[in-house]
């Protein structure tokens, strides 16, 4: 349970970061569009902090780190989610600069980001995969 508290309250303090520090830049440079910034937070939040937290609550139950997949999610979700979060950044520090990106950057980021979106993917079905083996055996 504690590893899961902790991984929730890191990714919680991330999202509070990632929510002042949108704020704030965004009032800096007198920006009032739309941005990706707006993304970082919540879902820092949401598949962040929200999902260990329930997490938490039933994997010590259900036994779930002894399953492999569990743990192979474990590992691509914490992977993944950064760096989805990271291209939000990246792509909303641009829009508040007005900074058209070149061509190259413009799908460097897109690629990563769509990346990052399957192998947060993959690991909700890797976790539902190992909730369902878990309900099986209880």
């Amino acid at each position: 349970m504690k590893k899961y508290l902790n991984l929730s309250f890191s990714y919680a303090m991330a999202a509070i970061v990632c929510g002042v520090f949108y704020r704030e830049f965004t009032k800096t440079y007198a920006f009032t569009g739309r941005t990706t910034l707006t993304f970082m937070h919540l879902h820092l939040f949401a598949l962040g902090t929200l999902l260990f937290l329930i997490l938490g609550l039933y994997a010590e139950k259900l036994d779930l780190e002894k399953q492999k997949s569990y743990r192979i999610f474990m590992r691509l979700y914490n992977i993944a989610l950064p760096f989805m979060v990271i291209m939000f950044l990246i792509r909303g520090i641009a829009q508040v600069h007005g900074t058209a990106l070149s061509a190259a950057a413009d799908a460097s980021v897109s690629g990563i980001a769509g990346i990052s979106h399957t192998l947060l993917t993959i690991a909700l079905i890797l976790l539902f995969t190992s909730l369902k083996k878990a309900s099986v055996r209880s």
